[in-house]
């Protein structure tokens, strides 16, 4: 049975802004064949990191449809261009996510810890120089510094901190970033991992990786104590209105995707 996900004539583009291609569209796959897997596991608050055009948030959203039961969805990205894109990618399509422009997660690891369910990655992976990395506009899609991990490697201990008990990650990544060597990272933090999609292009190998928390990993890596609490009950509500009182998105309306 197939599913829908986002139409790529209805995506909006800016020049400053990375379009799809094969990574985010083996990213889709990933997330289109854990499709029966994401429906039972009933995320409650979804979220990615760098949206750049609002593919692959949109698709998800498409994909999970109206069997979701009320999930709700977040999108971050460092470039503002790719806010205003992924907004009205979005908005072609009929779906809505709360969208802010910080830097990975900058501003929303406390107010968010331990409360996403289901956390996807595009990040920049491609091995550039270090000066490259953080770079205003479409630069700061690609640029991942020396063997494409700096960015990388700033996202993993984000991710753990935000991610629920519960919480599963889909991240992108290459060859040249050394998969095996993330998923034994990820493992001394309590976290299980599959590589969930493989894909070679002429330019790149593709790695699709899954990481979940498991109960005895976890347990290892904290001697033996495991001190994760699930979200309470309102966490969205309470996140939206303590990212309003944020100063430096002062004025910002994030209901309306506009930062």
């Amino acid at each position: 049975m197939s599913y829908k996900i986002a139409q790529i004539l209805l995506l909006s583009s800016h020049p400053e802004v990375y379009e799809p291609c094969d990574d985010s569209f083996a990213l889709v796959d990933a997330l289109l064949s854990d499709r029966k897997h994401l429906m039972e596991h009933k995320p409650v608050l979804c979220m990615e990191m760098g949206c750049g055009s609002g593919y692959v948030i949109t698709s998800l959203m498409l994909m999970l449809g109206d069997e979701a039961n009320g999930a709700q969805f977040i999108a971050t990205d460092i470039n503002p261009h790719a806010i205003t894109v992924t907004r009205e990618t979005m908005e072609a399509h009929g779906v809505h996510a709360d969208l802010i422009n910080t830097d990975i997660a900058s501003g929303l690891e406390s107010r968010l810890a331990g409360s996403i369910d289901l956390l996807v990655v595009n990040p920049p992976y491609v091995p550039t120089p270090e000066d490259e990395v953080g770079r205003e506009g479409i630069t700061s899609a690609w640029a991942g510094g020396e063997n494409g991990r700096s960015v990388i490697d700033k996202i993993l201990p984000v991710a753990d901190k935000l991610l629920s008990e519960r919480g599963w990650l889909y991240m992108v990544t290459l060859t040249t970033n050394n998969p095996s060597q993330i998923c034994r990272q990820m493992m001394k933090k309590g976290y299980a991992s599959r590589i969930f999609v493989q894909r070679s292009t002429e330019e790149e190998s593709l790695h699709i990786i899954k990481f979940w928390r498991d109960i005895d990993m976890e347990a290892d890596a904290n001697n033996g104590v495991t001190n994760r609490k699930a979200a309470p009950p309102g966490i969205v509500d309470s996140v939206r209105s303590q990212i309003q009182r944020l100063s430096f998105w002062g004025g910002s309306d994030i209901n309306n995707g506009t930062i």
